[in-house]
């Protein structure tokens, strides 16, 4: 039986603001095994985000906080480490690609001072080597020119060539896990299949295992091993790509797939899930997709569905797939 490299157990991350507190992440239980890639889609506010953020304890505080939940990565609980000992697993066993690189790199330092403070922090390399070894970090990635754009800053790149960069700097130490958080927002078309292209390779030639946050179905059929449909702070669907495209069973999933467009189908209008995303408290009672679910039933206003076994270890949050409901009726 293989370990999970990365295995997530009912993590709550809340955020603690003037109009009470807000739980984010309710709940969340997520696993990704060596090499593998774990696709984690969503609408916007459903938690993706801070679900990565809270496995690199990078959740702002004030006012975010874990307040329960394991997170264990190659069997250690990260949850009650110290900062120090957090800051020999980030960058280091654990990167992330930023979704806004403009906002994750520092304008006041050249894109090579970067990377070669990443490289001399966890490999212990001189300047030398670190700038050698950063030069080959930006050829990696397809950047022309390495030997000249390792002197400028980043307001001076382009935003493709700035997320390769970010690609550059958390590849730099081979990390065992890559955290991807919507690394293709707000890039062309052309850029997008290149960086996608290089997530993949790193993926294939040095078995890194990727969580892939994204809103973009295409990229989850693309790149993706698994997926988790997150939806309100709670994964609400777990599962193959396989089996998620082919048989998608939580009415949310069905909506999302439902509102990508086809090619082989002429519609005036694209379809899109009526309602809005809940206002997420810590008061909420029963299914929360319920309001805007064409199949509610009195019990999903009233109680939340665990997330239960299917066939094909494919899991599924909803009463019309939960067994207890189905010996009921």
């Amino acid at each position: 039986m293989v370990q999970p490299i990365l295995k997530i157990e009912n993590l709550h991350t809340h955020f603690f603001t003037e109009k009470g507190e807000v739980p984010a992440v309710d709940g969340v239980d997520l696993y990704i095994n060596p090499g593998e890639v774990l696709g984690v889609v969503g609408e916007s506010g459903c938690g993706k985000s801070v679900t990565s953020l809270s496995v690199l304890k990078l959740v702002p505080s004030p006012p975010g906080r874990i307040v329960d939940g394991r997170i264990v990565f190659k069997g250690t609980d990260i949850v009650p480490l110290k900062e120090k000992e957090m800051r020999k697993i980030r960058g280091n066993a654990v990167s992330m690609i930023f979704q806004e690189p403009m906002t994750s790199l520092n304008p006041l330092f050249t894109v090579g001072q970067q990377i070669i403070e990443t490289v001399r922090l966890h490999r212990g390399l001189s300047k030398k080597e670190a700038r050698e070894h950063a030069v080959e970090m930006l050829r990696k990635v397809g950047i022309p020119r390495p030997e000249a754009i390792i002197d400028e800053y980043p307001h001076q790149l382009s935003g493709g060539m700035r997320q390769r960069v970010m690609i550059a700097m958390s590849i730099s130490c081979s990390p065992e896990l890559l955290i991807a958080d919507e690394p293709t927002t707000a890039l062309d078309v052309t850029i997008q299949a290149q960086i996608l292209d290089l997530i993949r390779r790193l993926n294939e030639e040095q078995g890194t295992a990727v969580m892939m946050i994204t809103h973009d179905l295409g990229v989850v059929a693309e790149m993706c091993d698994r997926v988790a449909v997150m939806y309100a702070g709670k994964v609400v669907e777990e599962g193959s790509v396989h089996d998620i495209f082919k048989n998608p069973l939580h009415p949310y999933t069905q909506g999302l797939i439902a509102s990508v467009p086809r090619m082989d189908e002429t519609r005036e209008r694209l379809y899109s899930i009526p309602g809005n995303v809940p206002i997420l408290s810590k008061n909420m009672q029963g299914c929360r997709f319920a309001p805007r679910c064409s199949h509610v039933m009195d019990i999903c206003h009233q109680s939340l569905p665990e997330l239960t076994l299917q066939e094909n270890r494919h899991s599924c949050r909803c009463w019309l797939h939960d067994g207890s409901q189905e010996d009921a009726v």
